[in-house]
């Protein structure tokens, strides 16, 4: 049996392919509405950010696309895998992002799902920009050569 005082898991999923595809310009971070037993799903980490983006309608931001597992423990009122939930964020930020979004080549990406230290489900969001095939192929060749570059300094020590 668990004691109150057990740390829970720390949840942190992340979309990697974001950071791949898309140059980050500015983060958020956004409560989720979630309804029912999603919570369950995710504290248990059975939630993905694969082909997720945000979109802003009515000067609400949603996410589109999130994948929460239905609670295995869960009845008939079991929640959809993937819905489109609401994020929570001041009314100043999204009249930035609306701006920002209306430019072309700007979309809201969401970054990593993670539960706060209130035991509350929390979306980074990032104001990001495509990135083109010759910048993805330069970001990877940055990558191998610090891991490289890594691996020489850690061998003459």
């Amino acid at each position: 049996m668990a004691k109150k005082t057990d740390k829970p898991t720390k949840i942190n999923i992340k979309n990697k392919k974001a950071e791949h595809d898309f140059l980050v310009i500015d983060k958020y971070t956004a409560g989720i509405v979630l309804t029912g037993t999603e919570i369950k799903s995710i504290r248990l980490g059975k939630a993905g950010l694969v082909d997720t983006f945000c979109y802003i309608h009515n000067h609400e931001v949603w996410v589109k696309n999130m994948y929460v597992a239905e609670y295995a423990f869960g009845s008939y009122n079991n929640h959809a895998a993937r819905r489109d939930r609401k994020l929570l964020l001041n009314r100043k930020e999204i009249r930035h992002l609306e701006a920002d979004t209306k430019a072309p080549g700007f979309t809201l990406v969401p970054l990593r799902l993670f539960i706060d230290e209130n035991n509350r489900a929390k979306l980074v969001v990032a104001l990001c920009r495509g990135k083109k095939e010759y910048d993805k192929r330069a970001a990877l060749k940055d990558k191998q050569d610090r891991r490289e570059m890594d691996r020489i300094m850690k061998k003459s020590f």
